[in-house]
C-alpha cells in the first residue's frame, strides 16, 4: 500500500470515527444540547467557507455555505416553535432569516463582511444559548 492510499483510507477511518461520535453525541443530547450542537456546526460550516473563500476555492466555498444555510433554515430555524415561543420565536426567525441572506451575499459575490456578519450574529446567539445551558445545569 502506498503512503497515499494508506492516507486515504486513514481519512475514512478518521470521518466514519467522527460521524459515530457526532451521530452518538446527538442520540444522547438534550433539546437543548441540540441547538447548542446544529451552532456549532453552522459556525464550523462558516470558518471553513471563509478559508476556502480567501484560498479562491469557489466549489468548496459554495459547499461550506450551503452547509451552513441548511443548518440554519432546516435545523435551527425548523426547530422554532412559534406557539411557545411567541415573539422570541418570532424575533430569531427574522434574525435566522437575515444570516441566511447574509451568507446567500457572501457565497454569490465573495464577501467576506457579510460571512463575518453572520458568523458574529450566529456566535452571538450561541453564546446565549449556552449561558441558558449553564444555568440550567447549575
Amino acid at each position: 500500500m502506498t503512503y497515499s492510499r494508506g492516507s486515504a483510507a486513514y481519512g475514512r477511518g478518521a470521518k466514519a470515527y467522527a460521524r459515530v461520535g457526532v451521530e452518538s453525541g446527538v442520540m444522547s443530547a438534550d433539546p437543548h444540547q441540540l441547538i447548542v450542537m446544529l451552532f456549532d456546526g453552522a459556525q464550523a460550516a462558516v470558518r471553513a467557507a471563509r478559508i476556502h473563500m480567501q484560498a479562491g476555492h469557489t466549489a468548496e466555498k459554495g459547499k461550506s455555505i450551503s452547509k451552513a444555510l441548511d443548518i440554519i433554515n432546516n435545523g435551527l430555524a425548523a426547530a422554532l416553535d412559534q406557539e411557545k415561543g411567541g415573539a422570541i420565536a418570532e424575533r430569531l426567525a427574522s434574525l435566522y432569516d437575515y444570516i441566511a441572506r447574509l451568507l446567500l451575499t457572501a457565497n454569490l459575490r465573495n464577501d467576506e463582511e457579510s460571512l463575518d456578519q453572520a458568523e458574529r450574529l450566529l456566535e452571538d446567539i450561541a453564546s446565549a444559548w449556552r449561558e441558558i445551558g449553564q444555568q440550567q445545569s447549575a
